[in-house]
Formats: C-alpha cells, sequence, structure tokens
C-alpha cells in the first residue's frame, strides 16, 4: 500500500521466459515462467544497474509485485526509496522460481531442477537484453530465508556475475536449522507408513494446506535441492534413518557441503571480489539461523572480507522493512 500517493510511480512489466534449463526437473513443474521487471519512473532501464529479488520459501518473484496489506511490496518500496533519493534508481527482476515442494534454494538440482543455470543463462540475460540494464559490475543479488540463502551462495559460486549482494535471514548452519526439523518429518511420515510418496500425494490432494505440513514439505524440498536420489519419488531421500533418526553420515555430508558457512571456509576468497556484501538476521530468529549468520560474519571478518552484517530485533517473519536498509546498500555499490 503507498504510502503517499504522490510519490512517482515506477513500472511494472511482465516477461514470459520459456526455458531450456529446467526441462529436466523431476518435479513436472512448468518451464514457461513470469519474469515481473520494475523499471523506475522516467526512465526505461538502459544504463541502470540491475537487482535480481529471489524470493523465500512458499514464494514466488510475482508475489513481491502484488498488493500488499499494511505494507509496500517491492515496487512501492523502491518508488519511495528512489524519490526520497535515499538510493539510485535501479531495474530490479522478480524471476518466478516457485516449485511443486514449494519453493527453491537456487542452485542446480537433479530433482528441482537447473535453477542456477535459469538465472545466469537465461533469467538475467533475457532481462538485461529487454531493457539495456546490468552487465558486467552492474549486476546484484537479494533475497530473504530461502532466497538469502540463494543469494549469498550465488555471491560464493559467481562472484564474477553479480557485483553485490545481499543476504535477509538466509539459510547457514545446517546443523542448527535442518538437522533439528527431521524428527517432526518422521512423525509426518510414520502415519504414511514412512512412504514419502504416499506424504506428498496427500499434501497435493489437501483441499486446505496446514502450516505443520508446509515444513515438513520445506524439509522435503531440502532433501531434493542438497541430495536428490534420481531414483526416488520427485528425487526425495532423507539424511536420517527412518526409525532411529541417526544422521546418515554420507547423506548428511550433501548437506553439508551446500552449507554456505562450509563453502565459504574455502570460497572465501572470490567474496573480495565484489562491490558490497550486505549480511542480517533477527536476533530471535526461530529457525536458528542468527547463529549460522554469526558464524558466516566471523569467518569473513577472520579473512579481511568486506561487508556488511547487522542483527535487529525481530524473529524471522515478516520483516520486508530490512530491505530499507539492504537496497540503498545494493543500488549504491554498483552504481559507484
Amino acid at each position: 500500500m503507498r504510502r503517499d500517493s504522490s510519490t512517482p510511480a515506477g513500472t511494472v512489466h511482465r516477461l514470459w521466459i520459456e526455458s531450456d534449463v529446467l526441462k529436466s526437473n523431476m518435479l513436472g513443474d512448468p518451464t514457461r515462467r513470469i519474469i515481473d521487471v520494475y523499471v523506475p519512473h522516467d526512465r526505461d532501464g538502459r544504463g541502470l544497474p540491475l537487482l535480481v529479488d529471489i524470493v523465500g520459501f512458499t514464494a514466488g518473484g510475482p508475489a513481491h509485485t502484488n498488493w500488499k496489506n499494511f505494507g509496500e511490496n517491492v515496487p512501492e518500496r523502491l518508488d519511495r526509496l528512489i524519490a526520497a533519493e535515499e538510493m539510485p534508481p535501479v531495474v530490479v527482476a522478480l524471476p518466478d522460481c516457485f516449485t511443486k515442494l514449494g519453493g527453491n534454494q537456487y542452485i542446480n538440482s537433479a530433482a528441482m531442477g537447473r535453477w542456477d543455470d535459469f538465472l545466469l543463462q537465461e533469467a538475467v540475460p533475457l532481462v538485461e537484453r529487454t531493457y539495456g540494464c546490468g552487465g558486467a559490475g552492474k549486476r546484484g543479488i537479494f533475497g530473504k530465508s530461502s532466497g538469502g540463502y540463494g543469494a549469498m551462495v550465488h555471491a560464493l559460486m559467481h562472484p564474477d556475475f553479480w557485483s553485490a549482494a545481499a543476504s535477509h535471514s538466509g539459510d547457514m548452519g545446517h546443523e542448527l536449522c535442518h538437522l533439528p526439523e527431521f524428527p517432526g518429518v518422521l512423525r509426518a511420515l510414520k502415519k504414511h507408513n514412512n512412504d514419502i510418496k504416499a506424504w506428498l500425494e496427500d499434501f497435493f490432494a489437501q483441499k486446505k494446506t496446514k502450516n505443520n505440513d508446509i515444513h515438513i514439505l520445506m524439509m522435503l524440498a531440502m532433501c531434493a535441492s542438497y541430495d536428490p536420489d534420481p531414483d526416488a519419488y520427485m528425487g526425495v531421500r532423507l539424511p536420517v534413518d527412518m526409525q532411529t533418526c541417526e544422521m546418515i553420515p554420507e547423506r548428511w555430508a550433501n548437506f553439508m557441503k551446500w552449507d554456505p558457512v562450509v563453502m565459504a571456509e574455502t570460497m572465501w576468497q572470490g567474496l573480495k571480489k565484489l562491490k558490497g556484501l550486505y549480511i542480517d538476521c533477527g536476533d530471535v530468529d526461530q529457525y536458528n539461523l542468527v547463529y549460522g549468520a554469526r558464524r558466516m560474519h566471523r569467518l569473513l571478518e577472520g579473512h579481511g572480507v568486506a561487508h556488511v552484517y547487522e542483527e535487529f530485533a525481530d524473529d524471522h517473519s515478516s520483516v520486508d522493512y530490512r530491505m530499507d536498509v539492504s537496497l540503498p546498500f545494493l543500488a549504491k555499490a554498483l552504481a559507484g
């Protein structure tokens, strides 16, 4: 909801893309995808930096362009920040990366699809060709939760592609944020004779989804993201024993190699190429993500990697207001 109706409004354009790289996904997800693109008022996008908004679990990019009660959507927030000269103008792309398992970690997976390739090889090039924005040295990525994870991992893996990144409450410290969820997963699966396929088919058939079930689905999506099994239904296999919940070392190792803190131990040097890196987390995050964020902050400080780290007095939910900090940070870094 616009705070000031007199603020000049940018334009949200809608692109459609037919993806080649997503055709191999095991979920049967559509390969034709929406990319909403925000262009500031009185600009056509040419020469402006490009930011890519990757959203959290259960959402897709177009959710951030929808009308929002008691608050601003992302275009309205950008209008306000740009009009107040708190940030220079930027183009922002908001791609639909939703999956049947409820979300995305924005990495390549034999089960979930090649979402890393989708962003780098298809979505970003299309936006840049269409609006004349971005390009080398002028691309940034940001997101919250799973999107914050994706932003951090993309910064680690592709510092020659992205020049700035912001991770809000991103998944880090997998043994703290993911491993504690598996007892609940096992209790849910027990009601379906420990059959993952039966549980998922029952979930898809529900007329009303339950919040607890969304958490189970999220963990199955993590399994399909970090340790997919090409022979399993939707690629899902668990990293724990179904009877005792004991960690299966080789399975859990695949989870941990995708933990941003673990990745940063050997990939931190690439982050020094970035023009800006921003990390924040609520100090009472209910998924324990603040501890992973603190680990990342300490590791980066130890290696002399320039970054901004902030903790704020809140939990994991409804923290879009933090974009008032990250968006100006990213825009200024890329405009410099």
